[in-house]
């Protein structure tokens, strides 16, 4: 199984990185010294409805709010202009997030090598870009997903504050508690952008207001784990809304 992941990743022009335990790093925030968070956004395909949160794009682009998104090889397929959208903002990156949205552990070793491979394949050939995140669809993984994803040499993110807004039960007011009793130094946040989230676009703009009031830097995950900064020119414009 692992020979066949490194084939993926010659094609994929990658490097395997390197583990002690042989397994790929499961990352799920970044250093509690660091002032910053990020903030990030699933693509998970959908049945009804467009699959894309227009507004909820079109204020974090308003506000030059650096975000993070987790594409699905099948909204990759259906949603070729918003990749490319997307692709085009210089304070947001773009991870994978599985191919099929599929339990991964409910899968074997070449199952999950495709799931995995897939939208990163797609990402390389079709765009030219190299996504080197990787979010397992529901957040489930085992010691397969962690050894292909090392093999392909993809960061494997996770998140350590659940924003719960996909859940027609949570009102703004109590996803923003919630939220702001939780998120700290480091914290990598999830939400999504596929348009499941209700109110995901008024509490990340109230949320983001809040965050930059406390001196907490909004990054990319990249720069959440690297550099944990950002230049100027995409720091997110603050003031009242």
């Amino acid at each position: 199984m692992l020979k066949r992941a490194l084939a993926v990743c010659a094609l994929l022009g990658c490097a395997v990185l390197p583990a002690a335990d042989g397994a790929a790093q499961v990352i799920r925030s970044g250093s509690s010294s660091c002032k910053a968070v990020a903030l990030t956004f699933d693509m998970c395909p959908v049945r009804v409805g467009a699959g894309y949160d227009a507004p909820l794009i079109d204020m974090l682009m308003d506000r030059r709010i650096p975000a993070t998104f987790f594409l699905s090889g099948r909204w990759i397929a259906r949603h070729e202009a918003e990749v490319k959208a997307l692709l085009a903002v210089p304070f947001f990156e773009v991870g994978t997030h599985g191919q099929a949205h599929a339990h991964l552990p409910a899968q074997d070793a070449d199952r999950q090598r495709a799931e995995i491979s897939g939208p990163v394949l797609t990402l390389r050939k079709r765009y030219g870009y190299r996504g080197l995140l990787f979010r397992p669809p529901f957040g489930e993984y085992d010691d397969t997903t962690e050894e292909v994803a090392r093999a392909l040499g993809l960061r494997f993110i996770l998140w350590n504050v659940v924003s719960g807004d996909p859940d027609p039960r949570l009102s703004p007011d109590r996803m923003l508690e919630d939220l702001r009793a939780r998120v700290r130094n480091g914290s990598i946040v999830v939400f999504h952008a596929n348009g499941k989230g209700l109110h995901t676009r008024a509490v990340v703009e109230d949320l983001s207001q809040d965050l930059l009031n406390k001196d907490l830097q909004l990054v990319t995950v990249t720069d959440l784990l690297d550099r944990c900064n950002v230049s100027a020119d995409h720091a997110p414009v603050a003031g009242n809304h």
